[in-house]
């Protein structure tokens, strides 16, 4: 079996070693596709918090079933994605359904070996049926989960506005999600390609370029004055979340999906007195995953849109430093195996 290991930061080699073979309670899948995140290109360089070398990346995936213990109702050979955070099943969260921010949570291709490999061994009860989509379309279910469960978590009701600050893979999928629960969608972001793709591929009605000097002027036009109810932001970036409270209408929610080491700063009375709520949005549910392939089936997403690279596995050694970089214009890069 041929796998990809980051060694270090900034490199990658080949190493063949022996397919995994199957254990009580768990899954082999042989990997089909395999999609690149931001955790993946921060963890190549170096710059993924928590994070330990050597290690096999990968956690955006779909392949075909091969071998299953404690899985009856799926059918060997069939296209299948998972649930890539591997919980206890026993602290507080598993036991209150919030397996998404278990207290020893292992996700793969982070806190263990992910799938960029030929084979790998899953939970069974992670495992999601493929319910008829592409491979390209299932590798995508998880980022798109991860935008639907923050979505989720905003509570967000029909005409609500909301402003996704960050037009990235994950922004996107927040915003196409934002749209399906019925808000009206403002996209913010410093790249005006980006902001184009939203209005152009995603049809978001408003878009505003976070280094414009009248960001809350434009903001205050577009909502008739009231600002936006909800604020999510998908960057990460401490100066974009700092900002963006001052975005908050009074009695808005503000959910953070993007995942910042640094402590935030934020004025307390200008967020007392509108009464605000700040949420954190961890990974996804189950649900999320379900939400997102119902979704797909029914045409309110095109996931190969955000497809915008795609190479065989035996180039990804060649060709991931080139995805860091801007001028490259990658949304999403998609490795074929």
């Amino acid at each position: 079996m041929r796998t990809l290991v980051c060694t270090t930061p900034g490199a990658f080699e080949y190493v063949d070693g022996e397919r995994p073979a199957l254990t009580e309670g768990n899954a082999i899948i042989k990997i089909k596709r395999i999609g690149i995140c931001g955790t993946d290109l921060h963890a190549f360089e170096g710059t993924q918090p928590f994070f330990s070398y050597p290690r096999i990346l990968g956690h955006e995936l779909s392949g075909e079933l091969l071998e299953a213990d404690g899985a009856e109702s799926f059918e060997i050979g069939e296209a299948v994605t998972f649930i890539p955070y591997f919980n206890c099943g026993i602290c507080i969260a598993c036991r209150n359904g919030k397996q998404n921010c278990c207290t020893d949570i292992k996700v793969c291709g982070v806190h263990v070996d992910g799938g960029m490999a030929e084979y790998l061994s899953v939970p069974s009860h992670s495992l999601i049926h493929g319910e008829g989509l592409s491979f390209d379309e299932l590798a995508l279910v998880e980022p798109l989960a991860i935008g639907a469960h923050g979505v989720r978590r905003a509570g967000i009701t029909k005409d609500e506005f909301v402003l996704v600050i960050g037009a990235g893979p994950i922004g996107l999928g927040t915003m196409e999600f934002a749209r399906i629960a019925g808000g009206k969608v403002i996209a913010l972001d410093i790249n005006d390609a980006r902001l184009q793709f939203c209005k152009d591929k995603l049809k978001v009605p408003f878009v505003i370029n976070a280094l414009a000097a009248d960001v809350t002027e434009q903001l205050m036009a577009i909502t008739g004055g009231d600002m936006p109810t909800v604020v999510i932001d998908a960057t990460g970036s401490l100066k974009a979340i700092n900002n963006a409270f001052q975005y908050m209408a009074h009695g808005a929610r503000f959910v953070l999906i993007g995942l910042q080491k640094e402590n935030l700063s934020f004025s307390h009375p200008e967020f007392h007195k509108r009464e605000a709520t700040l949420m954190s949005s961890r990974n996804a549910t189950r649900a999320d995953f379900e939400h997102v392939i119902a979704s797909m089936k029914a045409g309110l997403v095109e996931p190969t849109t955000y497809i915008t690279h795609q190479v065989e596995f035996d180039e990804v050694k060649d060709e991931f430093q080139g995805w860091l970089d801007p001028k490259n214009g990658v949304i999403k890069a998609m490795i074929t195996i």
